[in-house]
């Protein structure tokens, strides 16, 4: 019997027009956006569906993303009848993750991600952080941390041994890339490329925000339901989260200031399931299961969910 993942882009998927279609589509969609907008007190569709400056500011950037994430996932669970084994998400797609699961409810998770998007901006005020991508072939992650070594930049994502994102101070980043440059075989290979991003996100420059963002999961605990845990991946450790609320608390709240270890869980959600698909506004988790030889199939819009799942059976997807 196949075993199916479903796994969740994170911050910078989002785009104009984002869930619409199902929106429109669908009594379910429609509903779960309109209960953002209830929770955050304003017009969450009308941020999602629409040209809007604000879509790419972090404090709504996260909830819209969720909430047009849980759109699409809770229509196509109804709709075509799938039951997934596994869940992972990347960085913000996490909590995405977590809720599909059944270990937050909607509402808690709007709250918090809401309060992690104002509380990442408020950690790094615009333009005193950035991000880059590093892309080449085979990366050598043990010598682009050692050139990171003394500079107050940090390795924020391990996405495949293909790209991985540097994370920190905007003044010291090229002085990073040059120090990257100078530690690799073939530096004349790689690629560097600033992420448009409003703060230093997965560094040190988080660190701040910590303890004030475990105020806001600890209010959460009564109405987790952490034994639904242990299929979601955690981004902190690289491995699933454990039944323990206070753990998976403690893992979401370092996974504000550390690398996010995408790599070790596409290679563990690989290993578990025969098929993996990835629910969002955009497609970036593809590209890195691909990179790694593995098959993974996206869902973006309501017509290529129903290209996707309208010839599955139920048994196909258990």
């Amino acid at each position: 019997m196949e075993k199916l993942a479903v796994v969740f882009p994170g911050q910078g998927s989002q785009r104009a027009g984002m869930g619409k279609d199902f929106y429109d589509s669908s009594v379910i969609a429609k509903d779960t956006f309109e209960e953002a907008s209830d929770v955050l007190g304003w017009d969450v569709p009308a941020m999602c569906f629409n040209e809007n400056e604000k879509l790419h500011l972090t404090e709504y950037a996260q909830p819209c993303i969720l909430a047009t994430e849980i759109a699409m996932y809770q229509t196509i669970q109804s709709e075509f009848q799938i039951s997934p084994s596994f869940f992972g998400g990347h960085s913000l797609g996490e909590y995405t993750a977590l809720v599909a699961a059944g270990v937050f409810s909607f509402k808690d998770a709007l709250v918090v991600v809401r309060e992690r998007g104002r509380l990442m901006q408020e950690a790094s005020p615009v333009g005193s952080g950035s991000m880059t991508a590093v892309i080449g072939e085979n990366l050598p992650v043990n010598l682009i941390q050692k050139a990171l070594d003394g500079l107050p930049v940090d390795i924020a994502n391990i996405n495949s041994l293909q790209q991985i994102v540097i994370s920190g101070h905007a003044g010291s980043m090229d002085t990073a890339v040059t120090e990257i440059q100078n530690s690799v075989p073939s530096p004349d290979a790689l690629r560097f490329v600033p992420l448009n991003v409003s703060a230093p996100f997965h560094s040190r420059f988080m660190n701040t925000i910590k303890d004030r963002f475990r105020d806001v999961l600890n209010r959460l605990l009564e109405g987790m339901h952490p034994e639904n845990a242990e299929k979601v991946t955690s981004n902190y450790t690289g491995v699933f989260h454990t039944d323990s609320s206070l753990e998976i608390i403690h893992k979401l709240v370092e996974q504000l200031s550390n690398t996010v270890k995408w790599n070790e869980n596409m290679s563990l959600i690989s290993q578990k399931a025969s098929q993996i698909c990835e629910i969002g506004p955009n497609r970036p988790l593809r590209k890195f299961f691909q990179s790694i030889g593995v098959n993974c199939f996206s869902v973006t819009t309501f017509s290529s969910a129903m290209r996707e799942f309208q010839n599955r059976k139920p048994d196909d997807t258990i």
